[in-house]
């Protein structure tokens, strides 16, 4: 009997996950027919199994983690403004614990960092 080679595996390393967050990406910059939406489905599910086991997330307050994404992804503080679609001072309150992230913005953060909402919808404490 012929052994089956499958497409998709458990993620063991940061290429292959690299290597799975691209396919993902493909597939859902493409047309999603039902057949697309179970491979869709298994890589999300790999994806965040790996990101569960391997990062640090929890441990890090919503602006930590939004300034280590920042850094990872060579990303300023006007990316954040064009990419949230507000302005230059809300996201310097926001970097600063001067205000809380909006519904809206985590949303947005979450969809664009391919991440769960719950990363920056956590309590941090806000300064002045």
């Amino acid at each position: 009997m012929e052994a089956t080679v499958l497409k998709y595996k458990v993620i063991k390393d940061k290429d292959q996950y690299r290597s799975y967050c691209c396919a993902l990406e493909e597939l859902l910059s493409a047309k999603i027919n039902s057949d697309m939406q179970d491979e869709i489905d298994l890589l999300t599910l790999l994806i965040e199994t790996y990101d569960e086991e391997h990062n640090s997330f929890t441990e890090l307050d919503p602006i930590a983690l939004l300034r280590s994404l920042m850094t990872d992804h060579h990303l300023k503080a006007q990316h954040l403004v064009d990419l949230l679609g507000v302005s230059k001072g809300y996201i310097s309150d926001i970097l600063a614990y001067k205000k809380g992230l909006s519904k809206e913005v985590i949303r947005k953060l979450s969809a664009h960092f391919k991440m769960r909402q719950e990363a920056f919808n956590r309590p941090y404490p806000l300064v002045g």
